[in-house]
């Protein structure tokens, strides 16, 4: 269950017009937090990320499932099931037998190393994400950032000259 200020962290990046990757960044940091603090462990940094993905996706963030070739079946079944579930209006009552299978998990969980979540291993995973990225898919991105960056710059420059000349 995610924390109820990850979620309205994810609903102030939605208004402000933000990608569903940076809505979901709440997610992901959040368990990597929780693995941190020793709440439950993590196989690997990509475990760690796809449990955020998915509560993310739980909680409403549009996020698309993963392509063909991208990720396995497995995967790609479970975030359109965890979309779908954001958008039934009611939840379906706990049964005993879910919350054992939860109970299990969670247990399983328990048993991981924390070290997923290290600043070696997180590091690891982002190096080997990006490597799997083209030049050019690399460089656009990083291009957008930058125009992103100069367009805030220049709306706080603007906001704040015309503050100063209503004095």
């Amino acid at each position: 269950m995610p924390e109820k200020k990850n979620v309205e962290r994810a609903k102030k990046a939605k208004r402000e017009g933000k990608s569903s990757s940076t809505q979901a960044g709440a997610f992901v940091k959040e368990q990597i937090d929780h693995v941190r603090e020793g709440k439950h462990g993590a196989k690997s940094a990509k475990q760690a990320i796809a449990i955020g993905l998915s509560e993310a996706r739980r909680s409403g963030v549009k996020l698309k499932a993963p392509k063909k070739g991208e990720a396995s079946e497995g995967t790609r079944k479970k975030a359109a099931q965890d979309t779908k579930a954001a958008h039934r209006k009611t939840k379906s009552p706990s049964t005993e037998s879910k919350a054992k299978r939860s109970e299990t998990s969670t247990r399983v969980l328990k048993r991981e190393s924390t070290k997923a979540a290290s600043h070696k291993s997180l590091s690891k995973q982002a190096h080997a994400s990006a490597s799997r990225r083209s030049a050019a898919d690399r460089s656009a991105s990083a291009k957008k950032g930058w125009a992103t960056r100069r367009a805030h710059a220049a709306g706080k420059k603007s906001a704040s000259s015309s503050r100063h000349a209503s004095r």
